[in-house]
C-alpha cells in the first residue's frame, strides 16, 4: 500500500501566452494527488525544474530511502539532469 511521499511523479508543460510560452514544471505525490511542487519559467531549463524538486522536498521532508520519484521525461535533458540530482 502506498502512502504520503513515497511516490512522486514530475512532469513539465507549456503553454501559450501573449507574451510567448510558459514552461511549467510541477511534482505530484501520488498517494494524495497534490501538488507538492512547482515553478514557471520563460525557458525550458533544468533550473526551473530542479526548483520544483527542492520546493517538494523542503515543503514535505520525505524520508530518503522512502520516496520513489518517477517522470516519464527521462529522455529530455531536463530530467536527465534531474535524475543525476537525486
Amino acid at each position: 500500500m502506498i502512502a504520503p511521499n513515497q511516490l512522486w511523479v514530475a512532469d513539465f508543460t507549456f503553454v501559450s501566452t501573449w507574451q510567448g510560452f510558459a514552461y511549467v514544471a510541477f511534482i505530484v505525490d501520488v498517494y494524495s494527488r497534490f501538488i507538492v511542487g512547482w515553478r514557471v519559467g520563460r525557458h525550458m531549463h533544468t533550473e526551473f525544474v530542479l526548483d520544483a524538486l527542492e520546493l517538494a522536498l523542503h515543503s514535505r521532508r520525505p524520508e530518503p530511502h522512502r520516496l520513489v520519484h518517477h517522470s516519464d521525461r527521462g529522455s529530455q535533458g531536463e530530467f536527465n539532469r534531474l535524475s543525476q540530482h537525486l
